[in-house]
């Protein structure tokens, strides 16, 4: 059981924004298209949290997009969402809100409260930052040493074209 739990914890990401059910929030998702990757933002109301403190947490955001309701489903710790954003916290008294998809215009509003939204979108994953710090660097010396190789190989042609110039002025002469 102990390894299963450290098995599971290796896929965990290091910090994720505390999110409730009645939040308002906009969730970052990268999405590869062929070879492009972009990144989509879907903003909506959570309407469900599963299991939060498991590797497998995961949110049920929902939003009227032209008119139709649309729901979906995010793994939390997955490395595809890359960010987490609660703009708006409500108040509500149960974790699976799904009457919510019956309701519509006024009816549909919930109670806001105040929340410092800094502190609760500010999570900062010390682990993840150095590895990106880490790989910045290493595609700097790449390009430097990339720029080193051409300047060389420029500085090479040009000896060879004065070198020929040299040939020329003296079969000339």
């Amino acid at each position: 059981m102990e390894y299963i739990k450290e098995l599971e914890a290796t896929f965990k990401k290091g910090a994720v924004v505390d999110v409730r059910s009645g939040d308002t929030v906009k969730v970052h998702q990268k999405i590869r298209e062929g070879s492009k990757e972009r990144v989509q933002i879907f903003q909506g109301l959570v309407i469900r949290c599963d299991r939060r403190d498991s590797h497998t947490s995961r949110i049920t955001v929902r939003r009227i997009a032209s008119g139709v309701g649309v729901e979906k489903s995010f793994l939390l710790h997955s490395p595809l969402v890359l960010k987490v954003e609660v703009t708006k916290r409500s108040k509500v008294r149960r974790n699976n809100i799904s009457y919510m998809r019956k309701l519509t215009g006024k009816s549909a509003r919930l109670t806001g409260v105040d929340f410092d939204r800094q502190a609760v979108n500010d999570v900062r994953d010390i682990e993840a930052e150095k590895a990106e710090h880490e790989a910045k660097e290493a595609a700097a010396r790449e390009a430097e040493a990339k720029a080193a190789e051409k300047a060389a190989e420029e500085a090479e042609l040009a000896a060879k074209q004065k070198a020929v110039e040299e040939a020329h002025k003296a079969t000339e002469a």
